[in-house]
């Protein structure tokens, strides 16, 4: 399954991405402001063959980010159910650091969103980032998400409890803004 944008591609993760997958899910610097990292390659491969292996009903989209013009693979998208009886989904990404700051994270956050209402038939869709993690916040706002709340001391990094930030934009949100 791919997911054509203007100036990106999302594949839906295989076997034959994994070499990238380990690159990015691996990478500490991308994770910075997340609480856990897999630096263990074997974890990393595992878990994703079980994603890949899911096919009944998933639960979770995982999507390898590709530049259209060039073919280079350049992030990670992914969908997550987050509450099904409520159809609430779960958004994330990482782009690549050498191709940050050129729309690509805004692209690929918003072929999610589209994916999510027209595709899943979600009624609204979530985002969460640390609150020092302002390029994270910065793409949910562009995309039309709206800052909900602050949960104070959310999670535990770096040895500290830190606050998060959480986002949201509901269905009709969604299709308002396309039109």
């Amino acid at each position: 399954m791919n997911i054509f944008g203007e100036s990106l591609i999302l594949s839906k993760i295989a076997i034959k991405y994994l070499g990238f997958i380990y690159k990015i899910e691996c990478d500490q610097d991308l994770w910075y402001y997340e609480k856990t990292i897999h630096l263990d390659k074997n974890v990393v491969r595992e878990e994703y063959i079980a994603k890949i292996k899911a096919c009944e009903k998933p639960t979770s989209y995982d999507f390898v980010v590709t530049l259209a013009a060039n073919q280079n693979r350049i992030g990670l998208a992914q969908i997550w159910c987050n509450h099904e009886i409520r159809r609430t989904w779960e958004i994330g990404f990482a782009i690549l650091p050498e191709y940050s700051g050129k729309g690509y994270g805004c692209e690929a956050a918003q072929l999610l969103l589209q994916f999510a209402f027209e595709r899943l038939h979600a009624h609204k869709v979530v985002g969460m980032c640390h609150t020092q993690n302002k390029r994270s916040g910065a793409v949910m706002k562009h995309i039309g998400m709206t800052k909900e709340a602050t949960f104070k001391e959310e999670l535990f990094w770096h040895d500290q409890w830190v606050d998060q930030d959480y986002f949201s934009i509901l269905e009709k949100e969604y299709f308002e803004n396309s039109r």
